[in-house]
């Protein structure tokens, strides 16, 4: 019996993505993308969700890179800009889980411990949860089993009690591994579908 349900949050409650800042920067796509894939990229991201501070994260880049300085510091610089908003379809979802009073809901999420409190304020859902583990601030993150392992043992949570949802399979098949029934969210239709399977919505 499903009693628990835990959420990453960018990409399946937020619309947070680099491209929504570097749009406005770049005239050019081709070369927007290559700026993300290849100076400012995911991995270098993570390091900061693990606990690694923006500052140091930023000038490690600025040393490599110094021709591309400014669009470097823009990054953490201009953060809020990546915030395009709520996927209002999810937070539909969460309160709906929430309003049925059946489960408690947590969120698991890849997110450095500085920005973090800014998207806290900003998105009103973000405080709903029954629980919230960051990163940044226990310095570890996603795919690492230890830090799903954290989050059922703060909250007392029994695997084959629990279902995560994660845009990215890689999570995904952490969580699988842990025991953990794990939806690969890609939009809130499906979603809504895939929990409606499981008999939760």
């Amino acid at each position: 019996m499903v009693n628990t349900i835990i959420f990453d949050l960018g990409a399946v409650l937020i619309d947070w993505h680099p491209f929504h800042l570097y749009r406005q920067i770049f005239s050019d796509e081709a070369e927007m993308n290559e700026f993300i894939d290849t100076i400012c990229t995911n991995h270098w991201n993570e390091e900061q969700d693990g606990g690694r501070t923006l500052a140091e994260g930023t000038e490690l880049l600025v040393k490599q890179f110094p021709e591309h300085e400014e669009n470097i510091r823009a990054y953490y610089g201009r953060w809020t800009e990546m915030l395009n908003g709520p996927i209002q379809g999810t937070v539909n979802i969460f309160k709906r889980l929430k309003d049925s009073g059946k489960y408690k809901i947590y969120a698991l999420t890849n997110w450095s411990h500085e920005t973090f409190p800014i998207a806290q304020e900003k998105f009103e859902f973000l405080n709903w949860f029954d629980g919230v583990v960051v990163s940044g601030t226990e310095k570890m993150r996603k795919p690492q089993p230890e830090f799903y392992q954290l989050l059922l043992d703060r909250y007392d949570v029994k695997p084959e009690e629990a279902v995560f949802i994660d845009d990215n399979f890689r999570n995904i098949e952490a969580g699988r591994k842990l025991g953990i029934d794990s939806i690969h969210f890609t939009n809130p239709e499906e979603l809504e579908v895939e929990l409606q399977k499981k008999g939760l919505l």
